[in-house]
């Protein structure tokens, strides 16, 4: 019964992480076009590793430029998804500073969130299990042996 039980909310925590991991992939980012929110899903081409919005090197070209090809994209009426289109164009997909969730890329966003799920039912049911066992009791006075009891208590007498 307890394995039986045991699967069953394997299964059914498993089942409900996937669902959560498909819900999450198949939602929609917003629909904000501003130059602002761009330069926040791009990386900084200058070495920096940090998005254009928060490269803090002085007098960086990178990010002028980058800036001022959002600022114009955003001003003809693009939306988000054409912007960064055209600047992986212009760039290649290291520009985005999220990986797109497709091909090998969608395991950056998968495998993060399996495992931790995995990780967190392997822990439940560790847990149950550890619990459900008997502690050991420890030996009552009974439990001794009369005769070796004796000879502790002759060798105390030695002793004191």
């Amino acid at each position: 019964m307890r394995t039986s039980r045991n699967s069953r909310l394997v299964f059914s925590t498993l089942l409900g992480a996937w669902l959560v991991i498909g819900a999450t992939a198949a939602a929609a980012p917003p629909g904000q076009t501003t130059a602002t929110a761009i330069e926040g899903g791009l990386t900084c081409q200058c070495g920096c590793q940090q998005t254009v919005s928060a490269c803090n090197h002085e007098g960086c070209g990178s990010k002028a430029e980058m800036q001022a090809m959002a600022e114009k994209e955003a001003a003809t009426g693009k939306d988000n998804a054409a912007i960064l289109q055209d600047f992986v164009l212009r760039y290649g997909t290291q520009v985005l500073a999220t990986p797109p969730p497709s091909g090998f890329n969608l395991m950056v966003w998968i495998l993060p969130i399996a495992l931790g799920i995995t990780g967190l039912t392997l822990v439940v049911v560790l847990v149950r299990r550890w619990r459900r066992r008997p502690s050991a009791v420890p030996a009552g006075p009974g439990a001794v042996d009369p005769q070796i009891l004796a000879e502790v208590e002759e060798e105390m007498k030695h002793l004191g």
